[in-house]
């Protein structure tokens, strides 16, 4: 994208607009990556994934959900025990810790039960506020904005933001969009991060924002060089739409973890 003068508030957020309606058509699968059927789930599972793929966490929860199905089973969980389940998604002695006392803390002040606003699920041990976000969209259907790491790169890639503080970016990008949009809106851009945008080296010549993106040719522009960084099971869908061959994006592409 080329600009002849700094771009108004309003053309930064109607160029916001355009790449959320690409990201819908790009992403229609686009959702919580971490398998849960509650709050609590969420709430541990989101825990378990710093550091972490979302992949490892859902092999380790099936067993930590029916082991642990309450908070008073955290809160009252044998530390070891809880260590040994976990250990797959690394830092396991400080996760476990975080886990008891979120157990604990919800059983003391919460009837054990999560709480659905973002002032009180910040103060819950292991919960900050891109935590609470991703439980209040998730679980309880209020919009929330997920600023993670993907989040950050991308909407910093893309102009719409030159803040680095988490909560700026989360106000500022949620300022661009309609308030109802905010939780997909999350989800959209971490997989457009996950299978196109990646950190080191963009799929810029198989991307559908290319035209919206100040930052295009960060990456790779050529369509063959660029198809062989999609990832995901629906990378060739993403080289179509991209107006780039599908048959140039390797199986191993499509079979490949997401970051």
């Amino acid at each position: 994208m080329t600009t002849s003068s700094p771009e108004t508030d309003l053309g930064r957020t109607r160029r916001a607009r355009r790449i959320g309606r690409a990201l819908t058509e790009a992403h229609p699968d686009a959702h919580c990556e971490l398998d849960h059927s509650n709050a609590l789930e969420l709430a541990v599972a989101t825990i378990l994934s710093a550091q972490c793929t979302d992949k490892k966490v859902n092999e380790v929860t099936p067993k930590l959900f029916v082991r642990y199905p309450t908070a008073a089973d955290y809160a009252g969980a044998d530390r070891t025990e809880l260590e040994e389940l976990i250990r797959p998604t690394g830092f396991y002695r400080n996760k476990t810790d975080s886990l008891i006392k979120l157990g604990q803390a919800l059983v003391e002040r919460y009837d054990g039960q999560v709480p659905g606003k973002l002032a009180d699920l910040v103060t819950l041990p292991g919960i900050g506020r891109k935590t609470a976000n991703v439980i209040l969209g998730n679980a309880f259907d209020v919009p929330g904005i997920t600023v993670d790491t993907h989040f950050q790169r991308l909407v910093q890639r893309w102009g719409l933001t030159t803040q680095t503080d988490p909560v700026k970016i989360e106000h500022e990008i949620g300022a661009l969009f309609p308030k109802r949009e905010w939780t997909m809106l999350s989800h959209r851009i971490i997989f457009h991060g996950r299978r196109v945008c990646h950190a080191r080296k963009p799929a810029c010549g198989a991307c559908t924002l290319a035209k919206l993106c100040p930052s295009y040719g960060t990456g790779p522009t050529e369509a063959a060089a660029s198809a062989k960084l999609l990832k995901g099971p629906r990378a060739r869908d993403l080289a179509v739409a991209a107006g780039v061959d599908p048959a140039l994006v390797p199986q191993q592409a499509v079979v490949a973890e997401v970051p």
